[in-house]
């Protein structure tokens, strides 16, 4: 394989990105407003994360292998149908803002300084970024050190939620969470793409699109 990174073409680009965010959070949420409308909340929320396990299970025994957004959007849904459910308080509803972001924060960190970090296995999954076969060192700490760049985003979001939590009513709350978490997530993806960029031209590594 030549000294390159590859991505698909565009339109197949599309097609895998929409996949990928549509079986992590399209599809269960389909399930949760279609059973919440039925049903109730509760039963909407185990009808969530039923379907993503379940698209879990679909993509284990079809492919051998669970996507990692997959992976952590079954983990994060069931955590927060959990609390939710165990509670029914409104407070305690509110407070898997800030824990679903910490949980996040632990799954990019233990696997930051491993073989496989979670920003490279997601890069691969999600827009299906193929590396070169020759491994790269300097590309290899980029993707450990990106980990902990996105590690450190989830934990900054999960304690300003929890602070905003702490200090404002609950619409207030709802507003700016939303806010805090589009720009820091923003933040984070463009600060990314920068540092990639930097680290190709610094390794003499190009990106290009597939042969069609």
């Amino acid at each position: 394989m030549p000294d390159h990174l590859e991505l698909p073409r565009p339109l197949r680009l599309l097609r895998t990105t929409t996949w990928s965010l549509t079986e992590s959070a399209g599809l269960p949420l389909v399930a949760f407003a279609i059973a919440a409308w039925l049903a109730g909340r509760d039963v909407g929320l185990l009808a969530g994360v039923a379907a993503t396990w379940l698209t879990a299970l679909i993509r284990k025994i079809v492919t051998g292998s669970v996507p990692g957004l997959l992976t952590i959007s079954a983990v994060v849904l069931t955590l927060n149908t959990a609390v939710v459910i165990a509670t029914g308080n409104i407070w305690i509803f509110l407070l898997h803002f800030p824990v679903g972001n910490l949980v996040m924060c632990l799954l990019f960190a233990r696997t930051a300084r491993s073989s496989e970090p979670l920003v490279a296995k997601l890069a691969a999954e999600v827009v299906a970024l193929r590396q070169p076969s020759v491994h790269h060192p300097g590309l290899h700490r980029f993707f450990q050190r990106a980990t902990w760049l996105w590690a450190g985003i989830f934990l900054a979001l999960a304690g300003a939620l929890a602070g905003l939590l702490e200090t404002e009513p609950v619409p207030t709350f709802l507003v700016l969470s939303s806010v805090a978490t589009v720009a820091l997530v923003a933040a984070g993806t463009v600060a990314s793409a920068v540092w990639f960029a930097t680290v190709l031209h610094k390794t003499g590594l190009r990106l290009r699109f597939a042969p069609a």
